[in-house]
């Protein structure tokens, strides 16, 4: 299934804690068993040398993670996050971030996923990580 980004905007919009759209998170993109979303570069969201936080990109990763799974469904439903392992490769300063998520496993209690984080422009990521999710509804 595919969902425009307004859909899946409103997934979002719906579903999330405050603090999770305050991260600004916009999806670009959401298809059969893949998304893309945009986390905008904030300097609320720097750490100490002007760096993008890690826990900024794991929970953009978390989000996006859901939305790409409920396009992969058809529809969001309850799920949560049984584990997810994130590796930091090089530092994000000043642009904005490109997460793009392909499940890669999508049974009728789990799914899986790998999810890739560049920068705007870059061409090498700045982050990766691998996610699973149990499926309740």
């Amino acid at each position: 299934m595919t969902f425009s980004p307004a859909e899946a905007d409103k997934i979002l919009a719906d579903n999330f804690a405050p603090w999770v759209l305050a991260l600004g998170l916009s999806v670009q993109e959401a298809g059969d068993r893949h998304a893309v979303l945009r986390l905008p570069w904030s300097d609320t969201l720097a750490r100490d040398g002007g760096g993008l936080s890690g826990q900024a990109l794991m929970a953009a990763a978390d989000t996006a993670t859901v939305i790409a799974i409920s396009a992969a469904r058809g529809a969001y439903g309850p799920m949560t996050t049984v584990q997810q392992s994130t590796s930091f490769q090089r530092p994000v300063v000043g642009a904005d971030v490109l997460i793009h998520v392909r499940i890669t496993k999508l049974g009728k209690r789990m799914a899986f996923a790998d999810v890739t984080m560049t920068p705007e422009g870059a061409q090498e990521p700045s982050a990766t990580a691998s996610t699973v999710y149990a499926l309740l509804g």
